[in-house]
């Protein structure tokens, strides 16, 4: 039996998002404002990957980001890998870094924090960057990672 493959045609310019846990997928796009743009975006879920078990890949052409619009995504997908495509050519690969501070992209989890009752802008220090853990700098209550609810960053 022959081995069929599925290609996912190349970029001629733009920006590959490489191993976005599957799950995450979704978060990402928001955290991008990917839904905003009218680029042409091409992605892929529950990819095979050896490092993730199952992943992700985002595909937007002729777009490139700034490092702190991307690092953003290091939220809910740390291990994700930047690949800057010029004519067909990866001419830049990068890594996401969890920021130190992360500022209206995170709900804050306590109902009864001020950021959940009043237009405040949330603010978080961050714990851990491996798995990342956030503290509100209003309340103080403790976000890890798998409690985080992504505002659409336009709306933040």
């Amino acid at each position: 039996m022959k081995d069929k493959q599925l290609i996912v045609n190349a970029i001629k310019n733009g920006t590959v998002i490489d191993h976005v846990p599957a799950k995450n997928l979704f978060k990402v796009i928001t955290i991008l404002n990917l839904d905003k743009i009218d680029s042409q975006i091409t992605f892929g879920t529950n990819l095979e990957s050896k490092k993730l078990g199952s992943k992700a890949i985002i595909k937007i052409s002729d777009k490139y980001f700034l490092d702190e619009e991307i690092n953003r995504i290091a939220l809910v997908a740390p291990q994700a890998k930047l690949n800057i495509i010029r004519d067909y050519e990866v001419i830049e690969k990068r890594v996401v870094e969890v920021p130190d501070s992360i500022i209206g992209i995170v709900k804050c989890v306590n109902p009864k924090c001020i950021t959940n009752k009043e237009e405040v802008k949330t603010k978080f220090s961050v714990l851990s960057k491996n798995e990342v853990s956030l503290k509100c700098y209003y309340c103080e209550k403790i976000t890890h990672q798998d409690q985080m609810a992504i505002y659409n960053v336009n709306n933040q």
